[in-house]
């Protein structure tokens, strides 16, 4: 299981276990954590589920796929190089302490 730190705009961390195979999106709203509204439910079809991943975790995520780079321009506030949607952020053991920050808002 995958332990995941989301930290708030406001500084609040919110660390958790996910099982794996799950999406990032999917745990962090499971988990409780506030500034994932995820409205499509993780269908791609919205941008309501943006994280900006960390420096150093960048890497150890496969790049976005078209049609996540396609969405990512609707985000509410703007991109950044670690912006991802947590829904296409499948979780797996490489990922064991993926840090991310949820922005400020997602509308």
């Amino acid at each position: 299981m995958p332990d995941i730190t989301l930290i708030t705009a406001d500084g609040q961390v919110h660390g958790f276990e996910a099982p794996e195979g799950v999406s990032l999106m999917a745990a962090a709203t499971g988990a409780g954590v506030p500034g994932i509204v995820a409205e499509c439910g993780g269908q791609l079809r919205c941008a309501t589920c943006h994280v900006i991943v960390d420096p150093a975790w960048v890497d150890h995520l496969p790049p976005p796929t078209s049609d996540e780079q396609a969405m990512l321009e609707l985000t509410a506030v703007p991109r950044e190089s670690g912006s991802r949607l947590s829904c296409q952020i499948v979780l797996t053991p490489d990922l064991q302490g993926l840090l991310v920050q949820v922005p400020e808002r997602q509308y």
